[in-house]
């Protein structure tokens, strides 16, 4: 097994493709035996909201897995960007509370369009992550400095196109925008592993600036 950064277990891929992962209910029931769940525990739910999600249909311009190993999640950043690729997450220089952060020079475009996969980490018992590569999708490293002195260098993703998005989608109800009108951009906390691939060539965009807004979510909305 292989520990990440964020009190996540990986297991190896021969482990874990031993393990079911289908809402198929026979396969549920063994899923929720293996680790001794509930049914109708709050970790049950976990469980199948998760594995309901992975199943969901991709829509328009995605491509999308779950992976329950690290060898999968390299594979399919891989297949997707090529064998020369890198995997970026954000950085934190030290442990903080909640605050404010001011965006400092040396923003960099990092990959776009077609050379971006990013990985959300999700609600499972061992490690499994969410990846995709959707179209008009950009990603940049942003230096950020918080009002106690603290520093991230934060990965934030830009969609430039969000036409087949669900209109519900809570970003455009949160940022009061249409589908298809704005770029929507977002950074990730510590968990979340972007994919870019090392051939694209990454360019300093000095003072980039973003307007950043509150969220309850693991991701900071903001628009560009």
């Amino acid at each position: 097994m292989k520990t990440s950064n964020y009190g996540v277990t990986f297991l190896s891929r021969e482990v874990a493709n031993s393990i079911p992962f289908s809402s198929n209910k026979v396969e549920m029931e063994n899923i929720l035996n293996h680790f001794s769940i509930k049914q109708g525990s709050k970790e049950c739910e976990f469980v199948k909201n998760t594995i309901g999600y992975c199943e969901g249909q991709d829509m328009k311009g995605e491509v999308k897995t779950c992976v329950t190993s690290l060898e999968s999640m390299v594979d399919f950043a891989t297949l997707k960007l090529g064998n020369n690729v890198e995997a970026v997450s954000t950085e934190v220089n030290k442990e903080t509370k909640l605050q404010e952060y001011v965006i400092a020079k040396g923003v960099k475009k990092l990959g776009e369009d077609n050379k971006v996969v990013v990985c959300h980490k999700v609600n499972y018992p061992y490690a499994v992550f969410y990846c995709h590569k959707i179209d008009a999708t950009n990603a940049y490293s942003v230096p950020m400095e918080g009002v106690d002195g603290s520093r991230v260098k934060a990965v934030a993703v830009c969609h430039t196109d969000t036409s087949q998005w669900n209109p519900k989608h809570f970003a455009f109800q949160f940022l009061k925008v249409q589908r298809g009108t704005v770029p929507i951009c977002h950074f990730f906390t510590q968990e979340h592993v972007v994919w870019v691939s090392k051939d694209w060539p990454k360019f300093n965009l000095g003072q980039f600036k973003f307007a950043i807004l509150e969220s309850e979510d693991d991701d900071v909305l903001i628009s560009k």
